[in-house]
């Protein structure tokens, strides 16, 4: 892939400027830069879904491209099509051969030699493309990403309508791996993926033939998966090739900015020196004078070729306080059953148990599917138990992350989502600049932000709750590692209770949660690291027999 003199921008703020690279197919390649770098912008460019103010991108050959976004709600349709027929459409297959077929039926019913001669040239074409998607082993590989990605066999027959995030997420992965692109594009690809699931991805994307762009916070993924990283540089507007993994990069970039930070302080005091003199001599005699004047050549010429050591960047400020102190008992939870099919005689949840004391840092775990999202929305309110009960304590505050960020208004702007709050303009500014928005976000609409965006303004309105009993659905998604630890060090000290779901182990482990739940088996453990993960891999073993 080579990038001639790519320049692009978001009306007056300039993402890409005079940007001239090449990137190697066939490799593994991480994208690395800070929210607002042009990622995403990046992929959309490579799928034409935007056109660059100027300059080219292009393959050396015609390249079958395919994007894996971080929201991928609204790419898998909300219909009755079953999950194994979605999947099926990741390859052409079928409609290829109903082409082939309807060609050869036109040719038997022609007289005309031109037009057999088209439609056979045209039987030509579709039967290379059909040999590319391999049909004859087609099901075959179907079934093997199937098994690897831990997908239920209960679940190829269920509507795409019933699925929770985190199926949606890895089922448009799985049909994303089938549909054999020659260039793979994955926006954060490892959210609501389980440890056993990404070390299957791993494994499949190292073996993979093709090209892979990886925009990814999870650090542990770009170290196996990536062989060069791609740094979007925000204050120059360029792009830059490192070879070698993330922390390959790390290591290269922090040596750089040692070098860079040591070669501006020579810079800083050859500039003093040179004033000094520009100073002591501008208003002396001729002689004097001149020497002044050869200085200020000097300095011009050191302040044209300064070096600018790139400002470190700034973390989000996240400060959780609860407004009041809950009751020894803010919830409890008595043989809670629910369904989402009324005529169906299986629950997804059945007689939960649960008793959260003040305080407590409580964890839910499971595999997706099995309804650790919908107890959080009985919990806040959002849906209603079949039978059984949910017991808030009478000054019990809810305070709830959303996973889908459902709670953000995407219609109205920042300002405006805050608005609920009672807070003066300064004030609501003064907020969304603790979580890194500029006064150019303030008005924009929050249909606009991306993912990570998204995140912080949920955690923003979060923050402005004052609850005693947050309610977290996969808080960590889309937000940098920098961000996830501020939070976690925040949620650790939280003097509140708080009930978490989360696939993130490491970020977990930070919080000092002390049980968990794990589904669906409804059973109750104290936590620990290993135990979550040995019950994953029990639960993997059991759907794959």
């Amino acid at each position: 892939m080579i990038i001639k003199n790519l320049n692009f921008s978001f009306g007056i703020e300039t993402i890409f400027e005079n940007v001239n690279i090449q990137l190697p197919e066939g490799r593994k390649i991480g994208i690395i830069g800070v929210n607002g770098a042009g990622k995403t912008t990046f992929f959309r460019m490579l799928l034409h879904q935007l056109e660059p103010d100027s300059g080219t991108i292009t393959f050396s050959k015609k390249t079958r491209i395919s994007w894996l976004p971080q929201v991928i709600t609204d790419e898998i349709p909300s219909t009755d099509m079953t999950v194994l027929d979605y999947l099926l459409t990741g390859r052409p297959i079928a409609s290829l051969e109903k082409k082939i077929q309807e060609c050869y039926e036109k040719a038997a019913m022609s007289s005309n030699e031109k037009e057999i001669n088209t439609l056979l040239n045209k039987v030509n074409q579709y039967q290379m493309e059909l040999d590319y998607y391999k049909p004859y082993q087609a099901e075959e590989e179907l079934l093997k990403l199937i098994s690897g990605m831990q997908l239920e066999n209960e679940m190829l027959d269920q509507p795409l309508c019933t699925l929770s995030g985190g199926q949606k997420s890895k089922i448009a992965f799985l049909r994303l791996l089938y549909s054999m692109p020659e260039m793979l594009l994955l926006d954060e690809p490892t959210n609501h993926l389980d440890q056993n699931t990404k070390d299957f991805v791993i494994d499949y994307l190292k073996k993979y033939e093709g090209t892979v762009l990886i925009i990814s916070h999870d650090i542990a993924f770009l170290n196996a998966v990536t062989e060069d990283t791609l740094y979007l540089d925000k204050n120059h507007h360029t792009m830059e090739l490192f070879h070698g993994n993330y922390q390959q990069f790390e290591k290269i970039l922090v040596e750089r900015k040692t070098r860079l930070k040591k070669e501006a302080e020579l810079q800083e005091k050859e500039r003093e020196h040179l004033q000094k003199i520009i100073d002591k001599y501008i208003h002396g005699n001729e002689k004097k004078a001149k020497i002044a004047k050869d200085r200020q050549k000097k300095l011009a010429r050191l302040e044209e070729h300064a070096v600018v050591v790139e400002k470190e960047k700034k973390t989000a400020t996240i400060q959780l306080h609860q407004g009041r102190e809950s009751t020894s008992f803010p919830l409890r939870i008595e043989d809670l059953c629910f369904k989402y099919d009324k005529n169906s005689k299986r629950n997804l949840l059945y007689k939960i148990h649960l008793e959260i004391p003040r305080g407590e840092k409580f964890l839910i775990v499971g595999e997706n599917g099995v309804g650790k999202t919908t107890l959080l929305k009985l919990i806040v309110g959002i849906l209603t138990p079949d039978s059984g009960k949910i017991i808030l304590g009478p000054k019990t505050d809810i305070g709830y992350y959303a996973q889908e960020h459902e709670l953000i208004d995407l219609d109205k702007n920042l300002m405006e989502n805050l608005k609920e709050f009672d807070l003066s303009e300064q004030q609501a500014r003064g907020v969304l600049g603790k979580f890194l928005f500029t006064k150019e976000d303030f008005y924009k609409k929050a249909s606009v932000l991306s993912p990570g965006e998204r995140s912080r303004l949920s955690l923003a309105k979060l923050t402005l709750q004052k609850a005693n009993l947050l309610i977290l659905d996969e808080p960590t998604n889309h937000l940098d590692p920098e961000t996830q630890r501020v939070m976690a060090e925040n949620l650790k000290t939280f003097p509140g209770t708080m009930i978490l779901v989360s696939h993130n182990p490491e970020f977990v482990d930070r919080l000092g949660v002390e049980r968990t739940l794990i589904l669906p088996e409804g059973t109750l453990d104290y936590y620990k690291k290993e135990t979550v993960l040995k019950y994953q891999q029990l639960n993997e073993k059991k759907e794959s027999h």
